[in-house]
């Protein structure tokens, strides 16, 4: 919890788009902006006090090309500001054990590099077998006790876990009505969504 201070803060803020689509909150880069200091004088604080709750994150349908819907969640200002730097954690504390096979949601790995990966599996080693194998709505059924559990052996503050904990259960708004979240991940254009997702695949790692 130590990173959370507000020169960390203001250095994700400004890194920022401000065009991205906004929250519940409605808050904007921009908005914020106008009293800035004041502000994550403010986010720290309660970050320190533990009176920091992630609020809600806004749902959105955006259609696939098969057809079905994928749903996006969208999250207030400051909690992207919190996510972004319990992205960079995680980061740091994960990526030296991920194996380099794995290409979900890393930093600097994407289709292009599994594509490349399997195509020298398949070359150099007389591949005569591939097997296509997908977890339905996994990361929609993630248990939450299962994977904090998984996250503490790493993971020794636990008012950071706590935090993870507030950001898993802090729920979803869909067409302004409140749905509580009590199994899954986020799943939507965040930092905290985007490592989540890996971080949670941990679980198939150790079940396989």
């Amino acid at each position: 919890m130590k990173y959370f201070t507000i020169d960390k803060l203001k250095e994700v803020h400004n890194s920022m788009n401000g065009n991205k689509t906004i929250g519940i909150d409605s808050m904007t880069k921009y908005k914020y902006n106008i009293n800035l200091n004041s502000n994550l004088q403010n986010l720290v604080t309660r970050i320190k006090k533990g009176t920091y709750y992630p609020q809600p994150v806004c749902r959105i349908e955006i259609p696939k090309s098969n057809g079905k819907i994928r749903p996006l969640g969208i999250s207030c200002y400051e909690d992207k500001l919190v996510q972004a730097i319990i992205s960079e954690i995680l980061t740091a504390i994960y990526e030296p054990i991920f194996l380099d096979c794995s290409n979900g949601y890393r930093p600097n790995r994407n289709c292009h590099t599994a594509l490349s990966q399997l195509k020298n599996t398949i070359y150099n080693n007389n591949t005569k077998y591939i097997v296509e194998a997908d977890v339905e709505g996994f990361f929609n059924n993630i248990n939450h006790q299962k994977l904090l559990e998984l996250l503490k052996i790493k993971i020794i503050d636990r008012h950071f876990i706590k935090y993870i904990k507030r950001f898993l259960e802090s729920g979803i708004m869909i067409n302004g009505e409140f749905h509580k979240t009590e199994i899954g991940t986020p799943q939507g254009r965040s930092y905290f969504s985007n490592f989540s997702k890996c971080i949670s695949s941990l679980c198939i790692r150790r079940m396989v």
